[in-house]
């Protein structure tokens, strides 16, 4: 029989170079076996099958290879091996009985994601909650009124959102991002994502105003102009208030000014920055649409496509009927968030793609965009496939380096079939699996599955599946969460507890949480495949149900700095090992209550070993998969972590029969060491 746990292969660059091919490439191809345990091995590629070609002897391990050249056509493969009465086929979800075309291993020989994203470490900012820089440009009282409601000043930092939050702000902005540039270097972040930044009169921002200029309530008012609060007629009585300081020209160029300083800063202390772009719909208020009025006889701006059927915009938007100031398609029904109209408009797409490359140019150079809702953009699959080819030329013409990352549910094989995406924030493929193994709960916090929690077995099955859907670059840079501004926090969802803020009010969301879970949540996530994502306030130890709720203030003077700490050391954990950024992975071992992976490349490795039930659990992980030697060879746990909270301390262990020996004490990781001579 032939051994499969020695089998292995991947797309990292022990196993494929180049590891990011271009058309015309000699592409190279290795398999890894146990020692003199087969007779032959065979790649199939594109439906071929090609004889490999044994080249090394290593350890306990033989490596078979095969080169060809590529074309500019996707390239999709997987491995057979062979003895006297065994076949045994390799693909992405390891030793498989048949094919399983579905999950081949393949990549599209040109599509490339920026190096620089390839497992930073990110840190995601809600603006109106991280922190308040500059209270001179804080939103007034009934500044705004919108979705049935004023907006709100919010005076007490540490007040719980309300169920229905979009118009309160609480005057977080990008002076109080600066300020805390200091903490993130030292908390060792390497990459800033920003939630929506552009004018908008919600507190979210995913529904734009103008998609030419930074928010001045986020960035600089320095021209105050008419306080007067002002009504337009509307066909269902009065439109909405509002204070004129977001469509000041001095405001909104002071304001980009600044935005741009502020990326130039944050570039210096090298760390990136990548903005959110909401492309599939703006807002009621946005000049495009103007239903509301602002920009009626304004100098500057041509007439809304609600005002006007002579409006050069009418055509961006889908109108019930040929006359103005009647309904319109609004993304999911809402007529706060009218749906951009893309397939009857060429400049508009023209507008969307100039965007883009505008916001990664000078002055601004910003290093990437997020994409809102990438999927829903357009009327067509069709379509929508071909604005994101357009979109991503424009912007990699302006900044060959950016970054563009979508938000995706579900499979995002097809986008990233043509090289439309890079990567994707990664739901399916980290924060579902982990969120189900550690806590039983799905990421809203809408319901609890005892049957997935702790089953180690379903995780692995799970989450190889779904990063079977990702070449290995987009897999490398893919955004993996706990939490989000979308979901609960991670910490409430280790309670166990399905509810929202209606449901069971917000201090619920603080009872019997477990930073033990929390803690295994991390170290999953600094020693796995892809780039982190810290959302703000998580490791301070902020909790919250989902929307709005999980848009919490950062605590400022009431942090948990125990907590802090751990992140920045498990953070540091990850920068220091280069197998756990940039390794192979293999699944080791899993059961009830636990899991063993291993990251590894030609330098050395690490055991990760995973305990989250309430008993101590002893086990013997098979290390000699991921190349330790059988016998006398030491390995030195280099972190762990439990409810004591981590340590660092440099305990060695021999292995034995190719095994680690180790006991773990309840709700605690580890990861061990070793480096090849």
């Amino acid at each position: 029989m032939i051994n499969g746990n020695a089998l292995f292969a991947d797309e990292t660059a022990s196993y494929k170079t180049p590891y990011q091919p271009m058309p015309g490439d000699v592409v190279r191809l290795v398999l890894r076996t146990l020692a003199n345990d087969v007779l032959g091995a065979l790649v199939e590629i594109n439906g071929v099958q090609h004889k490999m070609t044994k080249f090394k002897s290593e350890g306990c391990f033989d490596y078979y290879s095969f080169s060809f050249k590529c074309a500019k056509k996707r390239v999709n493969y997987h491995f057979t091996v062979y003895d006297d009465d065994d076949v045994i086929c390799y693909n992405r979800l390891g030793c498989v009985e048949n094919g399983q075309l579905e999950f081949d291993f393949w990549f599209l020989p040109g599509a490339t994601v920026p190096d620089w994203a390839r497992g930073a470490v990110f840190y995601q900012i809600f603006p109106d909650r991280f922190c308040n820089g500059n209270p001179q440009n804080d939103v007034c009282d009934n500044e705004y009124y919108y979705t049935g409601g004023h907006a709100k000043k919010v005076r007490q930092w540490d007040k719980l959102p309300d169920a229905l939050d979009v118009n309160n702000f609480y005057g977080g902005d990008l002076q109080g991002v600066r300020e805390k540039l200091d903490y993130l270097q030292n908390l060792g972040v390497e990459a800033i994502y920003f939630n929506p930044l552009f004018v908008s009169p919600s507190n979210h921002k995913y529904d734009v105003q103008d998609y030419d200029y930074i928010d001045p309530h986020l960035a600089v008012i320095s021209d105050d102009c008419d306080h007067t609060m002002q009504f337009w007629e509307h066909h269902n009585g009065y439109a909405p208030k509002y204070i004129k300081r977001t469509t000041s020209r001095v405001n909104l160029d002071s304001s980009n000014e600044y935005f741009a300083s502020l990326v130039k800063e944050i570039h210096s202390r090298g760390m990136k920055v990548v903005i959110d772009g909401v492309f599939n719909h703006c807002g009621s208020f946005n000049k495009w649409m103007d239903r509301e009025g602002i920009y009626l006889n304004k100098e500057g701006y041509a007439e809304g496509a609600y005002q006007s059927l002579s409006s050069p915009y009418r055509n961006y938007f889908r109108f019930e009927k040929d006359e103005p100031r009647c309904d319109y398609e609004g993304w999911w029904g809402y007529q706060t968030l009218p749906k951009l109209n893309y397939e009857q408009s060429p400049g508009l797409e023209d507008y969307v793609c100039n965007l883009g490359a505008k916001w990664v140019s000078a002055p601004y150079k910003v290093d990437g965009w997020r994409l809102d809702v990438g999927a829903d953009l357009g009327h067509s699959e069709k379509y929508n496939h071909k604005f994101w080819k357009k979109f991503r030329a424009s912007v990699r013409k302006a900044n060959p380096e950016a970054l563009i990352i979508s938000e995706h549910y579900g499979s995002p094989v097809s986008w990233f079939y043509d090289g439309e995406w890079d990567t994707v924030m990664n739901y399916d493929a980290f924060m579902e699996p982990v969120s189900w193994f550690l806590t039983g709960m799905e990421k809203h916090s809408n319901y609890f599955d005892y049957g997935k929690l702790w089953d180690g077995r379903h995780f692995f099955d799970s989450i190889f599946k779904a990063m079977s859907k990702f070449p290995r670059p987009a897999l490398d840079s893919a955004l993996n969460q706990l939490s989000n501004h979308d979901h609960s926090r991670f910490l409430t969802r280790t309670n166990g507890t399905a509810g929202t803020t209606a449901t069971r009010g917000p201090h619920a969301a603080d009872f019997g949480v477990d930073k033990r879970v929390l803690q295994l949540g991390v170290l999953m996530q600094m020693t796995w495949v892809g780039s982190p994502g810290v959302y703000y306030g998580d490791e301070a130890g902020v909790t919250g149900w989902t929307d709005p709720d999980s848009r919490r203030t950062y605590p400022w003077g009431r942090e948990d700095s125990a907590l802090i700490e751990f992140h920045r050391a498990a953070i540091s954990l990850r920068k220091k090992i280069g197998c756990l950024k940039y390794g192979s992975l293999k699944k080791l071992d899993a059961g009830m209550g636990y899991i063993a992976y291993g990251r590894f490349d030609e330098n050395c490795c690490c055991a990760v070993i995973i305990n989250c039930t309430d008993n101590e659990l002893s086990l013997s992980v098979p290390v000699w998969e991921i190349g330790v030697p059988h016998e006398g060879a030491t390995m030195t746990m280099k972190f762990a972590c439990g409810g004591w909270g981590y340590t660092e301390y440099e305990e060695k262990e021999t292995v034995r029969h190719g095994r680690l020996f180790v006991t773990l004490p309840e709700k605690c990781g580890c990861v061990y060491y070793y480096e090849f001579k």
